[in-house]
């Protein structure tokens, strides 16, 4: 987990508000110019939260910012706060997931898990699992060129979970009932025949047996073995798509990253 240091200026024995210097590790999510040469940058960390800082003079070519403050970047920041806001004072990259940056695909991939963790993560709260979800499926994506498809489902189901989503996959979820596979999105939980015809306007799906162990698989593997399994590719779809109607009807917003992505593998 990063650890927050606490640098102060020595105190020179004046009225002057003494600047509080931090630093923390953190992937950053978000980059928006900001008047002619800066940006402030969303930033997912494992023991700050989600915080919003400003790179001054980062957009100028010879900035010693600079690669540590782009997008999709895990990075060491040293920050300095002055009157609530976080300023970045030196920024070293620690890892740039340089393949994600090469490939349009796996960029616009990257950049939808990014959108999703700055909607799920708190500002100010300790993140850590969140912040590790992020960083080992980008590095599933780049180093160990794992399926785009398999990252995405374990991604987005796993993320549910930790965000307080967490499906109901051991029986019906209204009655206990355990002979079923019909997963409903609303309710979160597999329903069985007689409850799902008491519920009016049931968006569901009936789930493979294959689907529904890679499901269970997603949900309790320790996070190391997140993206150990496979499927053959008309069950891995079917995979997907469950993981993302679940996930687009919980949170009830769209995407831009994700439809920019889906766009992608549209035939023109």
């Amino acid at each position: 987990m990063p650890k927050l240091r606490i640098r102060r200026k020595p105190d020179r024995r004046s009225l002057h508000t003494k600047t509080m210097f931090y630093t923390t590790k953190g992937l950053i999510l978000r980059e928006t110019q900001y008047k002619d040469n800066d940006k402030l940058l969303d930033v997912l960390t494992g023991d700050m939260g989600r915080i919003t800082v400003k790179a001054r003079g980062v957009r100028r070519k010879n900035s010693r910012l600079r690669s540590g403050c782009q997008l999709l970047c895990y990075s060491e920041l040293t920050l300095f706060e002055k009157n609530g806001f976080y300023t970045v004072n030196e920024a070293e990259p620690l890892e740039m997931f340089m393949g994600l940056r090469t490939d349009i695909e796996l960029l616009s991939l990257g950049s939808y898990f990014a959108q999703l963790l700055s909607c799920i993560s708190d500002q100010d709260q300790a993140s850590p699992e969140l912040l590790s979800l992020g960083l080992n499926s980008l590095y599933a994506l780049d180093k160990l060129k794992k399926p785009q498809a398999l990252v995405k489902a374990a991604f987005e189901l796993r993320l549910m979970a930790l965000a307080g989503y967490y499906p109901e996959l051991s029986g019906c979820g209204v009655c206990g009932e355990e002979e079923t596979r019909f997963f409903c999105f609303q309710e979160g939980s597999l329903l069985c025949e007689d409850c799902r015809r008491s519920m009016p306007l049931v968006d569901g799906v009936e789930l493979g047996q294959g689907v529904l162990d890679a499901m269970e698989h997603i949900l309790h593997c320790p996070a190391k073995r997140l993206f150990s399994f496979t499927l053959p590719d008309k069950q891995l779809k079917e995979l997907g798509e469950v993981t993302e109607r679940y996930l687009i009807c919980q949170l009830d917003q769209s995407f831009y990253a994700l439809d920019f992505y889906k766009r992608l593998f549209t035939t023109s």
